[in-house]
């Protein structure tokens, strides 16, 4: 796959699965320094002009008769510049979170629920803030992951305080929203979680930060340098990927640049599979 897309940060984006309405909510760009030594698969088709990977940070929106609920909450409104001695984040900014609900016709005081794959700090951004903005939400939070909220690096102590106002702890398979089911998948971080949003003999999975990039599709051997325990996240990632070939079912990847919908096809020559954008 050859596509400017993987080299630009999303717009907002919708896919119907079954009655529900599912949304791509971008909130801003993080950019990533290539591996070193280079690989020979991070080639052109995936660093941009400045020679970073660049992955999105946001939400995602499903809405269903009025109702609406948000998973991850973006980086909020901050900017980070590019930290030249850091091994592997470039620049990071968000803010636009709010803006493009509005564009999907989403008030954040309407949003019921908040739910998080995990409590880094680019996916809990704007369920922390002072004055609060998604007023009438609780906050879902995996289980697992709040009970080791103080490993996980990235959340501070006033940003946990703004999470334990509303907070609801949730456990794998539990309905969180009509359609929307928790999917245990570690190893990211301790708690790591994703989300199975079915509807009408549909299946969107959003696997959150169990695969950062299409790369991992093709080979999921690979990993960040932020991950909590490497080989659990593989073997989730290829649990993730022979899922995702099922019919009937997409994937969505928060940090999949401009291709954050996709479906996982087998590559034909039987040596892997690769994500084709939607």
């Amino acid at each position: 796959m050859n596509d400017r897309r993987l080299r630009r940060p999303s717009a907002v984006c919708s896919v119907q699965v079954g009655d529900l309405k599912v949304s791509y909510v971008p909130d801003g760009a993080m950019l990533f320094k290539p591996p070193k030594p280079p690989r020979a698969d991070v080639g052109a088709a995936y660093l941009n002009d400045t020679a970073h990977l660049v992955a999105n940070t946001g939400g995602l929106l499903v809405q269903s008769d009025g109702r609406a609920l948000l998973i991850d909450a973006g980086f909020g409104p901050h900017s980070v510049p590019e930290d030249p001695d850091h091994p592997y984040i470039g620049a990071v900014h968000g803010g636009s979170l709010l803006d493009n609900l509005a564009r999907l016709g989403a008030r954040p005081d309407e949003i019921e629920v908040v739910a998080f794959t995990h409590l880094h700090r680019d996916h809990i951004g704007w369920a922390c803030t002072d004055p609060p903005v998604f007023t009438a939400a609780t906050f879902a939070v995996p289980k697992s992951e709040w009970e080791s909220r103080h490993q996980v690096p990235g959340p501070t102590a006033e940003a946990l305080t703004a999470l334990e106002r509303r907070l609801r702890l949730v456990v794998p398979g539990e309905e969180i929203f009509p359609g929307v089911q928790t999917l245990a998948l570690p190893g990211h971080t301790a708690g790591h979680t994703g989300f199975t949003i079915t509807s009408r003999g549909r299946r969107l999975l959003a696997f959150g930060d169990a695969l950062h990039s299409p790369l991992q599709v093709r080979h999921p051997e690979w990993f960040t340098v932020s991950e909590g325990d490497p080989a659990q996240s593989e073997r989730h990632r290829r649990r993730l990927i022979s899922e995702l070939q099922q019919p009937g079912t997409l994937g969505f990847g928060i940090h999949f640049a401009d291709v954050v919908f996709g479906q996982v096809v087998p590559d034909g020559a039987g040596e892997g599979a690769d994500w084709l954008p939607v």
